[in-house]
This record gives C-alpha cells, structure tokens and sequence, in this order.
C-alpha cells in the first residue's frame, strides 16, 4: 500500500517484536496529546448508504456484494477524524461464509478483503490529504495528517450465531474453550497475516471467550499486537455477568494484548468501567460505546428508547479520558458526525494543554 511506510502497517511491523506495548507506544510517539480517536458503527451507516442487511452476516455480506460501500464508510470515519479503523470483518467467518454456499479459499479471501479495503481507505485518504483535497472535517475544523491504524475486527462466537448471545454471553453447556479455540483459530490466522496493524477481538460477552483468545495468540504465535473490548450491561460485569476485573486480568496478562477495553455498552456505565479497568491493568484503555440502546436479539433491531442523543453522548468523552481511557470512539448507531464531535473534544482538551 502506497502510504503504509509512514503510516500504517510499517509502523507496526518496528514494534511487532513487543506486542504489549504496541498501542502505548503508538499513543506516546505519534499520536498529538497522547490520544486516539476510534471510528463509530458500520452497519447502520452501511445501510444509511443503501445496504441491505437482513442477513446472518450482517455488515459481512457487503464484503461480497458491495465492498465499495464499506470503503466509503471507512473513509468518512477517517474524514471525521478516527485515527483507528476497523474492518467489516466482525460478523465475517470461515464457518458463516460456507453455510451460505462459499468455498472455504473463498471464504478465507473476504476475511483478507475486509482488511484490504480498510487499508484502500486510508490510502485514499493520505493520497487526498497529501493533494490537499480536503484539509478538514466539515466545520472549518483541520483534522490534521495523523497516523492511521488499520485493525482486523474479530466478533464473538455469539456473533456468528446471530441468536443475540453475544450480548448474553450464554453459549450453553456444550461450548467449551477448545470449542471457541476451534472455532476461531483459521479465522485468527487469516487477519493476523492480512496486512492489518492489529487484530481487535471485540464485545468479547464472557470470561471463556477471552481466555480462548489468549490461548490462540501464544498457541499459534500471531505476530501482530491484539485489544481484547469487552461489553457490560451493568457497569460491573461483563453481559455474562463474568467479573470485569476477571476479564481484563486475562488480557492484562497476555504478552499479545496492547491494551483492553469496552464497546458496545451503554455510555453512562463506561466511567466505571474505566475505574474497574485501571485497578487490574497499566495497558492503554480504549473504550467504543454504543448509544446506549438495547438489542432485541429475537427481532434483530436496536429498541431505541433508551439511546443518548450525539450531544450527549460526547458529554461523556472528557470525563472518560480523564479517568483514564486513551482511544475513545462509537460503536453500533453512532455515526461520523459523532466521531468527529469526539475527535473535536479531544483536540480541544489537547491544545487547552499545550
């Protein structure tokens, strides 16, 4: 990729040696104020954009018909200001992809594709920004040239089962760790050599899941640097109602994790949950709510009366990085103009420092 040398994938194969340091020395060398902004939901943007998504691959199935689509989501994160990117590759599995008739060298294609277009993104958006076709983020406000990172989205066990598990964290008796080590391995394989800066294994619903993760990093050796994000219904414990501090330990103690954090939980637990974080773990805390709406995993929509409003939900975002979280951005239902309200906020609270 044209501008990976400065930018990407470059700066992670210097660091690859460390793997837990990856995301501290990212935030601490290239990264103004010390901070990151991470980029908001997909899937409702893909379907803002046109995309049909009534599928059991969800965000994935624009891997195969519409990647262009994808593309054009990760570059207005990027415009609005995100640092991080995350590929389509949540729901996106070796298993998912050969129950709707694709081969398994196929399938195996996607995982890397979803990387690809994420890295196409950002070197779209280097090249535009080098010529000057854009120098801000729609409000006057310059976003600046910044280091991009590219991350290969790993989703839960429950996300391939589209049964909503993956906000209950219940997997039934029969599941055990090698059952998920099993499950996972080839897909993990794939994204740690897809050309990706790091893998972030995300709203990670229980205690087994995270331990199989780690297992699977020192088992097969992945070389790049990893984020465990875990996601809570109560402020305390994770959706399986697993300890959070258990959780985080099994990250903070994985040579392979660069930091550990929350998604897709509602914003007013996040503060807590940072606290909760810094007492088990000196790793970078990144944290991506959702806009505080719970998921009907019967009807497969959000139920929208709970939600926070864009304003109030970057109220949040100075007191979450005061509190200790250093790579801040949205989950499902936020948006580009809610990332760039947080990359705003961050910049602000970075200049009134310097």
């Amino acid at each position: 990729m044209g501008s990976e040398g400065n930018h990407g994938s470059g700066y992670a194969a210097a660091v690859a040696a460390d793997s837990s340091s990856f995301i501290s020395d990212f935030l601490r060398d290239r990264c103004v104020g010390g901070y990151a902004v991470v980029d908001g939901g997909l899937a409702t943007e893909l379907e803002r954009h046109g995309a049909d998504l009534n599928d059991p691959l969800w965000s994935a199935k624009c891997l195969i018909d519409s990647p262009h689509l994808i593309r054009k989501v990760h570059l207005d994160y990027l415009e609005a200001g995100a640092s991080i990117i995350i590929s389509a590759s949540y729901q996106a599995t070796i298993q998912g992809f050969e129950e709707k008739g694709i081969s398994r060298d196929e399938a195996e294609a996607l995982l890397r594709k979803s990387v690809e277009v994420a890295c196409e993104a950002r070197d779209i958006y280097n090249e535009r920004f080098s010529k000057g076709s854009w120098d801000d983020n729609g409000d006057g406000e310059n976003v600046g040239r910044r280091p991009i990172l590219v991350a290969a989205s790993v989703g839960s066990y429950g996300a391939y089962l589209a049964d909503g598990s993956e906000y209950s964290g219940d997997y039934g008796e029969t599941v055990n760790i090698e059952t998920l080590k099993d499950f996972h391995r080839k897909r993990v394989q794939v994204l740690a050599n897809s050309g990706a800066d790091f893998i972030a294994f995300e709203t990670i619903p229980n205690k087994l899941e995270a331990k199989a993760y780690a297992e699977l990093l020192e088992e097969e050796e992945i070389e790049i640097p990893a984020w465990f994000s875990f996601n809570s219904k109560d402020g305390t414990n994770v959706v399986s109602g697993d300890s959070i501090l258990e959780c985080a330990s099994i990250a903070d103690s994985c040579s392979k994790v660069a930091a550990v954090g929350i998604n897709c939980t509602a914003p007013r637990y996040i503060h807590r949950l940072i606290l909760s974080l810094k007492k088990v773990t000196s790793k970078p805390i990144v944290v991506y709510p959702n806009r505080g709406e719970t998921y009907d995993g019967i009807r497969k929509e959000w139920v929208k009366s709970t939600g926070v409003d864009e304003g109030d939900f970057v109220s949040y975002v100075e007191k979450w990085q005061e509190a200790g979280a250093s790579l801040i951005g949205g989950c499902c239902r936020t948006t580009p103009n809610t990332i760039k309200a947080i990359s705003k906020c961050l910049s602000n609270k970075s200049t009134q420092l310097n």
